[in-house]
This record gives structure tokens, sequence and C-alpha cells, in this order.
């Protein structure tokens, strides 16, 4: 048995607020592609933002792809949640999360080909994949053992969440360190922060035409992830435009006006 929307507007509403999540989210990832192909280097950006990225949005397209795709889950959910409830994954949830995966890594991709300097991924970043991964594969083969699909999805759900309140911490102490940005992407910020707000707003309009918040409570991980990454996304926008802005940098490192290398690299780097 499927659920159906009581309201027309509300259902277009929600359609279009998940399409503009959905390009404002996928949008996000180029800023900073195109600032490390222009720069040609990678200096700036975190490596174990990038990595552990590339795990959260893996296990973020194996949730949406499984509920939204089988209809043995999708039966398990409702078993769960109940007849009525909507499966709270929809079209635009997979079509980000399979753009999401091979942008992510066509950033790690850079980071092997461009200058790094003396940067390099941290063993601790490996270990955390090393358990993530670890934990996957054992709880797969526990399903696969007693067909428990709904649970083992909780469990990518819980290495999203993970995922994603760590792998902002090392970008954001990079920064602090560094006392700059530059060559981190504020416009991948910009685009985050609005696809978290529209993504909320989605969520609302099926909460509203169902009197019932269930869809927040059986969709956790989205709107943990949600949550944390908009929290990150206001710390970097502070830092950027308050902390460490352009401005203050370009007082504190001086640099020579009649140089046009040295004024375009400045420019690029604050993309």
């Amino acid at each position: 048995m499927s659920s159906s929307w009581n309201s027309e507007p509300l259902h277009v509403s929600y359609e279009a607020l998940g399409w503009f999540a959905f390009v404002c989210w996928s949008i996000s990832f180029y800023p900073q592609v195109i600032l490390n192909f222009r720069r040609k280097s990678v200096v700036g950006l975190n490596f174990d933002f990038i990595l552990l990225n590339l795990t959260k949005h893996t296990a973020y397209l194996i949730y949406n792809a499984s509920l939204y795709f089988s209809s043995t889950i999708q039966k398990q959910y409702r078993e769960k949640y109940g007849e009525k409830e909507m499966i709270p994954v929809a079209a635009n949830d997979v079509a980000f999360s399979i753009h999401a995966v091979l942008l992510t890594a066509i950033s790690l991709f850079q980071i092997a080909i461009y200058d790094r300097g003396s940067q390099k991924i941290s063993k601790i970043a490996y270990g955390i994949l090393l358990v993530a991964w670890s934990i996957a594969a054992v709880c797969f083969f526990i399903a696969l053992h007693n067909h428990h699909w709904l649970w083992l999805l909780s469990i990518f759900t819980a290495i999203q969440i993970s995922m994603t309140v760590i792998k902002y911490i090392p970008q954001a102490v990079m920064n602090f360190m560094r006392k700059s940005t530059d060559g981190w992407s504020i416009g991948n910020i910009l685009l985050d922060f609005s696809g978290g707000l529209g993504n909320y707003l989605q969520m609302a309009m099926q909460s509203i035409d169902h009197g019932s918040w269930m869809n927040f409570y059986g969709n956790i991980g989205k709107l943990l992830i949600s949550l944390v990454s908009v929290f990150f996304d206001i710390l970097f926008m502070i830092q950027h435009y308050l902390l460490y802005p352009a401005s203050k940098r370009k007082s504190e490192t001086s640099p020579d006006l009649d140089n046009p290398k040295s004024s375009n690299r400045q420019l690029s780097d604050n993309v």
C-alpha cells in the first residue's frame, strides 16, 4: 500500500524544494574543483576532509538507492513506521548521491595530480575509514543471514552521520591554524547552506501534508546530516568573512600590486 498526497500544492512544493536542494548541493562541488584546476594546486584543501567525504557520500548513496529502489526494504520500512507513511527518499536524493560520489572522487584525483605542498592524508583518517568499512562489512553479513535490510541501512545512516560530524573538523582546524581560508572555496559553503535549508523545507512540506512528523524520525540520518552541515557551513562563513577576511589577509601579506602574477593569485585563491 502506498501513500498519496492530500494537497497538490504541497506536493508540487515538495518536489520543487527537493530539486532546489539537489541543484544547490550538486553545484556546490564545482567551485572547489574549479578552484583546484585554476590554481593547479590543492594547498589549503584538507585531504582528510575529501577522503572522509567520499566515504560519507558512498554510504549515503547506498542508503538512498536501497530505500528508493528495493520493494523489500520499503516493505520493512512501512512495517516499522506504518503502512500509510511515505518513503522518505525522493528521486533527487538518489541523483544527488550519485553525483556527489563522482565529484568527490574527482577532487580526490586532483589531490593526486596537483601541487600538494607538504600536505598529506593523516593516519587517523585512514584508521577511521578502516573502522567504518569493517563495521559495515560485518553488519552486511549479519543482515545477509537474517534479512534485516532496514537495520543494515541504519548502520549506513550511522556511518553517514559520523563522517559528516568528523569530516569538517580537519578543514576547520586547518583554517584556524593557517588563519586563512585560501584554497578552500566559500562558494561550496554558500551553496551547501542553501541546499540544507531547502532540504528542511522539503521535509516540512511532507509533514504538513500528512499531519505527521514521522518522516523526520524515519529519515533521521538525512535530518542530522543537514543539521551538522548547516552548523559547519555557518562556522566556515564566520571564518571566511569575519575571522580571516580577504582584506585582512591582503593587509598582512602586503602583496606586490605591481606584480600581475601576485595579484591574480590573490584573486583566484578567494573564489
